[in-house]
């Protein structure tokens, strides 16, 4: 499986950490790739609390099975991040484009919203950070108030931590649930059972 996570000036660093070090400790163990990207190839973006990322391709370049929207700078309608990238209007096209031939696609946070934007979670069961859930629901989305909403193809995390929630979710649910269990292990970490499932 080949997860591609999009990056963009202004993400939430942890939105993209901590999904990237579940995935990267599968992928020492099974047959799992995970990139980092940019929309238009190798770049090199700021997070919103100053981390520096190098995409090292562009979306959509590595084949991939799944494709992961990190959120960040919607809430203050900053002009770097989520909300941003949704007024511009290239990344939300080109991941509309993209998802009819994924496995799934996914988000966290605030990166629902530019899945929204893309007309992907529309009359769909989905979830967002807890400061835009009313946004998110005129929308169109079905808005459930879960860390993690799997409805299928699409699957969707609330706040920033919850990604990792996400994560986790993605290793159980496409490698098994041994894999999830060892991983948590390794890292210490109690992943949150709070799942809405189709």
């Amino acid at each position: 499986m080949r997860i591609e996570i999009v990056v963009f000036d202004g993400v939430d660093e942890m939105d993209v950490m901590g999904p990237f070090e579940v995935w990267g400790s599968a992928a020492r163990r099974e047959r799992l790739e995970v990139t980092i990207v940019g929309l238009n190839g190798p770049v090199e973006v700021t997070g919103m609390n100053g981390l520096q990322f190098r995409a090292t391709d562009g979306l959509g370049n590595t084949d991939p099975d799944a494709v992961f929207v990190p959120g960040g700078g919607w809430g203050s309608r900053a002009e770097k991040g989520a909300w941003a990238e949704a007024q511009r209007g290239e990344l939300p096209a080109r991941l509309a484009e993209m998802a009819p031939d994924l496995n799934w696609i996914g988000s966290v946070c605030t990166g629902s919203m530019l899945l929204a934007a893309a007309g992907l979670t529309k009359g769909r069961a989905a979830t967002t950070h807890h400061s835009v859930w009313e946004e998110f629901r005129e929308t169109g989305a079905d808005l459930k108030q879960n860390r993690v909403v799997d409805d299928g193809n699409l699957i969707t995390a609330g706040g920033i931590t919850s990604g990792i929630d996400l994560a986790f979710w993605i290793v159980e649910r496409e490698l098994g649930a041994d894999l999830a269990s060892d991983i948590a292990a390794a890292m210490e970490y109690h992943p949150d059972r709070d799942i809405w499932k189709h």
